[in-house]
Formats: structure tokens, sequence, C-alpha cells
């Protein structure tokens, strides 16, 4: 190896330090706009925004940073972790029973997280809601 080899590879080696990290920067995913800036401690969602119009009709539910978040009617919304108990399945909110179910095996949960119908028999964890104007805010504390 001669002295002009190595003399590239170093400068080669240099530039590649100073050019991988915005080649991977630039190939991140965007931002989802389902996924709320804030803190960790709370979500806020602002109900006028399109990417949440599902909040604004009685029934309407959206799983958001893995929180099941319901609207109940009657100005009421619920948030839940969004994984059942049981084995793990994704949890759906259905409007006429009022119940947090899952897929997989049929386990339900009331709006407060406690198990209705096994076969999971640990109840979800709830979080408060509370609604300011257009905005929801959900704590994690």
């Amino acid at each position: 190896m001669t002295r002009r080899d190595i003399i590239q590879k170093v400068i080669l080696g240099g530039a590649t330090l100073f050019v991988l990290p915005g080649v991977f920067a630039g190939c991140s995913k965007d931002e989802d706009p389902l996924t709320p800036e804030g803190n960790t401690d709370s979500i806020s969602i602002d109900l006028t925004n399109a990417s949440y119009a599902a909040l604004n009709t009685a029934g309407g539910y959206m799983i958001i940073q893995g929180k099941l978040i319901a609207n109940m009617g009657s100005n009421v919304f619920v948030a839940v972790d969004s994984i059942c108990t049981h084995q793990g399945g994704t949890l759906a909110y259905n409007y006429t029973t009022n119940l947090f179910q899952c897929p997989v095996h049929n386990s339900a949960f009331s709006a407060l997280g406690a198990v209705i119908q096994g076969p999971a028999t640990v109840a979800l964890k709830t979080y408060p809601v509370s609604r300011s104007g257009d905005i929801l805010t959900i704590s994690f504390k």
C-alpha cells in the first residue's frame, strides 16, 4: 500500500463520518400526525385537526401512542391501554355495548377498565382525560 492509498482512505473515511449522519437523518420517518408533540406525561389532541376527526363523533375512537381514546357520547372521553391484558390483542371500542373488546378471545372491558368478560383477568390501565374547548388532554401520571 502506497502513501497515496493511505491518504485517500483516510480522506474517504473522514468524509464518510461527516456525510453518513446526514444521510441517515434524511431517511428518518416523517412526523406522524397521529403522534402529537409534547412531553411524556400527557398527550394533547386538537379536535379541530382533521387527523382526529373520529373523536368528534359519539362512538368514534382512535389509538394514539398505545392508548385507545374513545368518545363515549355526551362529551365524555375515555382513554385506556389499547392492548388486551390477556394475550396482547389490539382492542376496539364498541359504542353499542359501551365496552372495549378484544377480537382475539372476546375479552371485554368496561369504561373503567374492569374485566367484564374473560378470558382476561387483569383490568386495563385507564388514563384521566380532560377537555378544554377543542383540546383533549390525556395524562399519563
